[in-house]
């Protein structure tokens, strides 16, 4: 089959931010997304531009415009972020993030009806239901379609950094996984979902989509879940890498770092150098090194298997793109990686609640609407 590619202006940015509604007295889950997207609709009826369903009554997705700036693209979120406050204040209800939440069950939450969803959960059963899991997805433009696989590729070199930098799911079900993100590897259970395949040029991406329509295993591309993905409608490359994240500063972080990686590799191309290329079998390990031990996890940088701390490489790595951020105006948001390095990551400020509360949940919950809240985090 064909897939077209829609060029995008390069390294433009796009956010979607999932976020949870949790009770303000309990700090459980709660079902009412349909009240607030029905609050937000036009008045003809028509969905809210910004504030998006999604698979559980428990989440809304809420997501920028296009933006040249990490920072524009932040004050859209903001917006958005005020408009479901005032619906969901009056219902003592509040905004959280995290890759999980720190003690619901799985099996109390209700899926959103709609006909995409409903088919998901119908093939996918007991792993499907427990997908109570929050992500953050960051699209960058590309303006040729020849980059986009060179350049995904590449990005896949940073996996374990990205991810140990938003870990943020170390409890499940009220229990400690003893992983930093739990969520990483519940996510890849679901049919399409994980790291993508190795894919060389565009006709290979065509004909896996082309074979996993014929047999049945998806409907359209967006059903192609990978952890990297592109996205041709919107001429993007789609970073899913990152658990759910607490707060927008760290959330603009990650989204600058994302965005710095991407227009380094594609002003590399330009310059004809050679991009970061892991082997498979190097990436599969550092997803899990660093879904295990977070900011402690050792990992492995290139081919030929040289290896390091990941803060310690995170910091090389920003030296690298400071120069990068100058030219797309994210000076500052890159700047607060550092602030994560230093204070710790989410799945770490999470156990020490926990270890300050004897092991009680609840608070860890409550310190998570707190963050958001601040926007910044708080230990």
């Amino acid at each position: 089959m064909v897939l077209p590619f829609a060029p995008s202006r390069r390294s433009t940015i796009g956010i979607e931010w999932e976020l949870a509604l949790v009770d303000a007295d309990t700090g459980d889950l709660r079902q009412v997304a349909r009240t607030v997207l029905d609050a937000l609709a036009g008045p003809g009826g028509e969905p809210h531009a910004h504030v998006h369903q999604e698979l559980l009554l428990n989440t809304v997705e809420i997501v920028s415009g296009v933006h040249e700036r990490v920072g524009d693209a932040g004050h859209d979120l903001r917006r958005s972020i005020d408009e479901v406050r005032a619906v969901t204040g009056p219902l003592r209800v509040e905004l959280m993030c995290a890759g999980t939440h720190p003690f619901a069950q799985w099996d109390h939450q209700k899926v959103t009806d709609k006909e995409r969803y409903n088919t998901l959960i119908d093939r996918t059963q007991w792993w499907g239901r427990q997908m109570l899991i929050y992500g953050v997805h960051v699209h960058v433009g590309i303006e040729d379609r020849a980059k986009v696989l060179p350049i995904m590729r590449a990005v896949l070199a940073y996996f374990g950094h990205l991810q140990a930098l938003s870990a943020s799911s170390p409890f499940w079900g009220g229990k400690d996984t003893g992983y930093a993100s739990n969520r990483a590897l519940m996510f890849q259970q679901l049919p399409t979902a994980g790291l993508p395949f190795r894919l060389e040029e565009w006709s290979d991406l065509e004909r896996y989509t082309d074979d996993m329509l014929l047999t049945g295993v998806i409907d359209d591309f967006s059903e192609v879940r990978w952890d990297i993905r592109p996205s041709p409608r919107f001429g993007t490359l789609e970073v899913r890498i990152c658990d759910g994240t607490p707060t927008l500063s760290e959330l603009l972080a990650i989204a600058a770092l994302t965005q710095c990686l991407v227009e380094h590799f594609s002003s590399e191309l330009d310059a004809g150098r050679e991009l970061p290329d892991l082997p498979q079998w190097f990436l599969q390990e550092n997803k899990w090194r660093s879904a295990r031990y977070g900011m402690d996890a050792i990992l492995i940088l290139d081919a030929s298997g040289h290896e390091d701390l990941v803060t310690t490489d995170v910091r090389r790595l920003l030296g690298v793109l400071e120069p990068v951020a100058e030219r797309l105006g994210c000076t500052e948001e890159l700047a607060d990686v550092a602030v994560i390095l230093e204070g710790g990551a989410s799945y770490q400020r999470q156990r020490e609640v926990a270890r300050r509360h004897n092991g009680d949940l609840q608070p860890v919950a409550f310190s998570l609407v707190e963050e958001m809240h601040a926007g910044r985090p708080l230990l």
